[in-house]
């Protein structure tokens, strides 16, 4: 399951960055080029959304969607609430380490 919606994520980021590279820019007319808006409104001019920009928003809502999942289900894994690798326990560490050491045998000559 994992797989599968990972493959869709990729899918959908690939398609978001070709719809928004696809888009023209804002000022894409002459007047643009000069620095000029050629509507007089305050943020330039604005039109219907188009089949393009509405893409834009639906990708980006899937991204979004498929992001979150994607880690809901990494941390079902991982339930330890940590991002770092789980360490030995102190206890495995100590207990090898308190082996009894051999004890010396006595002098050979006696």
């Amino acid at each position: 399951m994992e797989g599968v919606l990972l493959f869709f994520h990729i899918v959908v980021c690939l398609l978001l960055v070709i719809v928004v590279l696809l888009q023209s820019g804002k000022s894409a007319d002459l007047a643009g080029a000069f620095g000029g808006y050629g509507s007089q409104s305050t943020f330039g001019p604005r039109g219907t959304a188009t089949l393009l920009s509405k893409m834009t928003t639906t990708l980006a809502i899937l991204f979004m969607v498929t992001s979150l999942l994607l880690q809901i289900m990494a941390a079902g894994k991982n339930r330890s609430g940590s991002v770092l690798p789980k360490e030995k326990p102190a206890a495995a560490q100590t207990q090898k380490s308190e082996a009894p050491a051999p004890q010396p045998q006595g002098e050979p000559g006696k």
